[in-house]
């Protein structure tokens, strides 16, 4: 729960009333600081409470509000000391408001009241003494008092239901009623999480750094397919890596299914599909999914994104193989050298595809290099794999590796482990390929000079020098007076990414936040960073990072041509 401690307090000394109880609210919730809940407050997980709420259990209560309910601006709740309701548990309350329910703007529900699960308050719209059942909808500046409403009903915007008469002749709520109705508690679960991660520095970083690939390349990739866990507040069993997928594909509008398969139709690819998702609501997308895994323990089980317009798959990823732990799911699909640390402990079926082990493809893997992979896959793309020695890099001259005709992870994975094996002391990268477009929408150097295949890819480019894999010496820097990686604290990757942009004839510019800024993304321009080639341009940067070392700065690749930028990229960051 993020909540300002000031507007949360327990219920003052009455006369009825001496307890001083305190509201009681899940750890998932969100308080907007600009709201107040008094007394004895029931608030379950994942709800929402938007800024300008009273919710005020000093007279009538207690108040109970279900799961994944959202509460909305200016909305007050109140309770008389006489008159109860019983909640669904049971128990008498003041006010009882049910799961998946939104109560709108400037609502008023003032107990005795009772609204269902599933239901839809109208703006301004009053329930007073009054019961609402499961999956009703009440427009707009309705007046609900003295009466019990069936499940399921509709109540027109402006009408007064005062009498069970009148109760009794409202009409059904219509299929359109309740898509709008879900429609609200996704969007308002979504502002939840939104808040929730914007009062987190720590949430909120990965989400800003992810940069689309068409107009950012790898780098976008890599920094969406590296999105925390932590900004999803849905207390989820399943991999982090799987809850980013889940949630990739719901940001882009994808729809999202499941299937299975026994280790017989594993081999002849006949997959089943598990029970299909009607929601587009995240939580609830989690959830089946763990019970997809639950009640095919033992099977294979795979995650699909689906572009409901083109009619096409966008992703199919394996989350769970035999003899995994459930919940403990993985994303690959099968193993490979680069893998190899993350599925030691987990079961190859035996008609995974045989992979080429190279003699020197045996060290750490490098896990970055797969989920590079497996997102240009996702996104269609042909990957290729590219090499360099230290002149030719520093001339951006790159020779290609062994052509990768396939589509198929291993394979690739397999390619790229041969490659950097082979040639240990040149500069190795991965290109994705956008074969429709015929361009390049990623590059991406995965193995340096010297460097074993897992090591970091962020190595400074000051770092000492490494034994090479044949017993030779080598530094991550040159001391050549002309190379671009000469006397800076930048990191390699900067010094790379400058070489690229002044080899395909881009500006560069620079952008500076403070900690504020930088949350709400409202960056201050630093003007162009001038050189007459790469290595002035790193000398540059390095002297402004020196100069704002209590700043943010990102660098900002521009193609003059387009009048478009092509690339964004944080270079540093203040120290805590």
């Amino acid at each position: 729960m993020i909540v300002a401690q000031n507007n949360v307090t327990a219920s003052p000394p009455t006369p009825w009333s001496k307890s001083l109880t305190e509201p009681d609210i899940h750890h998932t919730a969100y308080v907007h600081a600009f709201s107040n809940i008094i007394g004895d407050v029931r608030i379950g997980e994942n709800v929402m409470i938007a800024p300008g709420i009273s919710i005020r259990a000093d007279e009538g209560d207690p108040f109970s509000i279900g799961a994944n309910t959202n509460i909305q601006d200016g909305v007050v709740i109140h309770g008389l000391e006489q008159g109860r309701v019983v909640g669904d548990d049971g128990t008498s309350y003041s006010v009882w408001i049910g799961k998946n329910t939104s109560i709108t703007h400037m609502a008023l529900i003032h107990g005795p009241a009772y609204v269902g699960d599933e239901c839809f308050i109208g703006f301004r719209s009053t329930v007073f003494n009054a019961k609402v059942g499961d999956g009703c909808v009440v427009m707009m500046h309705a007046l609900i008092q003295d009466v019990e409403i069936a499940p399921g009903k509709y109540v027109p915007s402006g009408a007064i239901i005062t009498n069970q008469q009148q109760a009794d002749r409202l009409s059904d709520v219509q299929p359109d009623d309740l898509k709008f109705a879900s429609h609200i508690i996704s969007i308002n679960d979504s502002l939840r999480s939104g808040y929730r991660c914007a009062d987190d520095i720590e949430c909120i970083t990965p989400l800003q750094e992810a940069i689309d690939i068409s107009t950012s390349g790898l780098y976008g990739i890599a920094r969406a397919a590296t999105l925390q866990a932590s900004s999803s507040t849905h207390r989820s069993n399943l991999h982090p890596d799987v809850v980013t997928n889940v949630r990739s594909l719901l940001a882009q509008g994808y729809a999202i299914g499941t299937e299975h398969a026994n280790k017989r139709r594993f081999q002849t690819s006949s997959w089943t599909s598990c029970a299909s998702f009607n929601s587009d609501r995240e939580v609830e997308i989690l959830d089946g999914l763990e019970a997809c895994l639950q009640e095919h323990r033992g099977e294979y089980v795979r995650l699909i994104g689906i572009d409901t317009n083109a009619k096409r798959r966008v992703l199919e990823t394996i989350i769970q193989r035999p003899g995994d732990v459930p919940a403990a799911t993985q994303t690959h699909r099968s193993e490979s050298p680069l893998l190899h640390n993350v599925t030691a402990s987990l079961s190859q079926p035996s008609s995974a595809p045989a992979i080429s082990h190279h003699p020197h493809s045996s060290n750490t893997p490098d896990t970055e290099v797969v989920k590079i992979v497996r997102q240009l896959l996702a996104q269609g793309c042909q990957i290729a794999v590219e090499r360099a020695d230290k002149r030719r890099f520093q001339t951006s001259s790159w020779t290609s590796c062994d052509r990768i005709e396939s589509q198929n992870e291993a394979a690739i994975l397999a390619v790229i482990s041969d490659c950097i094996a082979d040639n240990p002391n040149d500069y190795v990268r991965v290109i994705g390929v956008d074969a429709h477009a015929k361009r390049r929408v990623a590059e991406k150097t995965v193995h340096r000079p010297g460097q074993s295949i897992g090591s970091s890819s962020n190595t400074s480019a000051s770092s000492p020098a490494h034994p090479s894999s044949n017993g030779h010496a080598s530094s991550s820097s040159s001391h050549s007076s002309n190379t671009t990686t000469t006397n800076t604290a930048l990191t390699i990757d900067v010094v790379e990414t400058i070489s690229r942009l002044v080899a395909q004839g881009c500006a560069i510019f620079t952008e500076f936040a403070d900690e504020r800024r930088y949350k709400s993304n409202a960056w201050e321009t630093g003007g162009q960073i001038s050189g007459n080639n790469a290595s002035e341009i790193v000398r540059s940067l390095d002297s402004i990072v020196n100069e704002r070392k209590k700043s943010y700065i990102r660098l900002i690749g521009v193609d003059q041509k387009a009048r478009k930028r092509i690339i964004e990229k944080i270079v540093h960051r203040p120290t805590k």
